[in-house]
């Protein structure tokens, strides 16, 4: 699948729109756009090629390499305060673990570059933060998660009472098979991405230079997805759980190329 826009959106593309949130091609570019949007509101723009598929029927699968040319219109957060890009965005490929009604089904797998601002505090991987422009691979439909659900309640309930952290942590990185790494390139210029995804690795580029490295990723079919929405999430080891939405300026995120391949 290659689609760099010149003559609209590709009919192969599902466009979704909620609230204020939209769509748009000028000059070969899609920008999925929200305006000035209030708290308690929500708004989404985005595109994807699961809608109306059996999740056993979604069209992606190993060995693939996904290729995507992106910018924002304001810089990833590196923390609470000045402007940045407000709710969460970003490209790739999941597993789409909820209903319509926004209820979730299952444990969600990801293999994507993922960008979330505070307030989200998604603390999947020890020392990393939780919010930020991040390739991402999230696998927690596989035996060994399983087996990590009591000691992750365990400890996190554990970190509530005492403060300590670092037990829970860990658990709740085994529990989600979370691997990640900040993008190390700035969000509202150009940058062409890849990504990998093979049985036995997914591998993530920013403009030719490898930045993360994962063994064994998610093997399901999966489904592509490019979004920017004005969510939050937030997922801690002292076993706080809970969504939102947050208000912001208007803000874009655009798409010059997407190119999905089979290997």
């Amino acid at each position: 699948m290659f689609d760099d826009f010149l003559q609209g959106i590709n009919q192969y593309w599902t466009q979704t729109c909620i609230g204020p949130g939209s769509l748009s091609v000028k000059d070969s570019v899609l920008r999925m756009a929200i305006p000035t949007i209030h708290q308690g509101e929500y708004a989404d723009a985005q595109i994807d090629d699961y809608a109306e598929r059996a999740r056993s029927a979604f069209p992606w699968a190993p060995p693939v390499r996904m290729e995507v040319r992106a910018r924002s219109s304001l810089p990833a957060a590196n923390s609470e305060k000045g402007e940045f890009l407000r709710g969460t965005a970003g490209f790739g490929f999941w597993n789409y673990p909820f209903s319509v009604r926004g209820d979730l089904l299952m444990l969600p797998e990801a293999i994507w570059f993922f960008y979330a601002s505070p307030p989200s505090n998604m603390a999947l991987v020890p020392d990393m933060p939780g919010w930020g422009w991040k390739a991402q691979v999230i696998h927690s439909m596989r035996p060994g998660a399983l087996l990590a659900t009591v000691p992750t309640a365990l400890t996190t309930g554990w970190a509530r009472v005492t403060g300590r952290t670092d037990p829970a942590a860990r658990w709740l990185r085994r529990l989600s098979g979370a691997c990640e790494a900040l993008v190390p390139v700035a969000m509202t210029d150009w940058h062409t991405y890849t990504l990998e995804w093979h049985k036995d690795r997914a591998q993530f580029w920013v403009d030719g230079t490898e930045i993360l490295r994962v063994l064994q990723p998610p093997t399901r079919p999966l489904g592509f997805v490019a979004w920017l929405d004005n969510q939050y999430a937030v997922v801690t080891p002292r076993g706080t759980f809970r969504f939102g939405t947050v208000s912001s300026e208007p803000e874009w995120f655009e798409l010059d190329s997407v190119n999905i391949e089979k290997l």
